[in-house]
């Protein structure tokens, strides 16, 4: 996809415009959540848009990255779980966590291509793990990040404190979740829990420039170390099944033809022009 046709596309309005879909640059798509005035919570619709529009841009869309941000001043405040009626609470709470949530999340887990996480302002809660989920963190240093269980009376879901566990370790995770405290960027940044910070004025250019750098890079390359990390990952001792599989992955590279283009082109000091195969 040229610049020109990724302008061509526009702004696609998801779940009722609660995010916008675009692609900014060249094989990049960017969702944002857009519901600024509630600091952009994770509601069944928004979490829904996540779950299908994911998989939908790995066919016939030429996108190998993703950014994930927020509109606003708040990257997203966590689940709208204040907006679910007194009646019905025990009910609508669970069933929000249980199912809508969880499968967003597996669907930016589940990406082929890396996500970024273009955390623009406060990230809270289910926001700061939707965060988690994603490959690369840019985060604001303005931004205040943090889970609120504690304060809550919410019992977190095992699948997310593995994530976090995954991406901090044990001690900082315990201490986001059993203090409730709030981080701003650079104390995140210093803990691991984002990569790198900036300005937040500065956000929106830096994850377009490392969304941009990393859609340049060969598409063979970037799905199989994305999913050889997550195998490693989630399995730390690994089936002779899933051995074999990830080394098969790895000597399908030699046969490839952007393996052989990425030689040549690194021997004729250009750049590479991938095939995807």
């Amino acid at each position: 996809m040229t610049g020109a046709e990724g302008a061509n596309r526009g702004s696609r309005e998801l779940a009722g415009g609660e995010v916008l879909l675009d692609f900014p640059a060249d094989a990049v798509a960017r969702l944002t959540l857009s519901n600024p005035e509630k600091r952009n919570p994770l509601s069944h619709a928004v979490l829904d848009a996540i779950t299908e529009t994911l998989p939908r841009l790995d066919h016939g869309i030429d996108v190998r990255c993703v950014i994930v941000t927020g509109a606003g001043k708040a990257f997203s405040a966590g689940y709208d779980i204040g907006a679910i009626p007194e009646e019905t609470f025990e009910r609508d709470a669970e069933a929000l966590v249980a199912h809508p949530f969880t499968a967003a999340m597996d669907a930016v887990s589940a990406h082929p291509y890396p996500v970024i996480a273009a955390i623009n302002g406060h990230c809270l809660g289910g926001g700061l793990e939707l965060a988690v989920r994603c490959d690369l963190r840019v985060c604001a240093v303005e931004a205040k990040l943090g889970m609120p269980p504690a304060k809550l009376g919410l019992i977190y879901g095992h699948t997310g404190l593995e994530r976090f566990i995954d991406t901090v370790g044990v001690p900082r995770t315990k201490e986001l979740f059993l203090t409730g405290r709030l981080l701003d960027g650079e104390r995140a940044e210093r803990i691991g829990l984002v990569h790198e910070t900036c300005p937040a004025a500065e956000v929106e250019a830096r994850s377009l420039e490392l969304a941009s750098q990393i859609a340049a890079g060969a598409p063979l390359s970037l799905r199989g170390n994305k999913h050889a990390i997550e195998t490693l990952t989630r399995f730390p001792r690994l089936s002779p099944k899933q051995v074999d599989e990830l080394v098969a992955l790895r000597e399908s590279c030699f046969a490839s033809e952007d393996f052989r283009e990425g030689v040549r082109a690194f021997a004729e000091k250009r750049d590479p022009v991938w095939k995807g195969r």
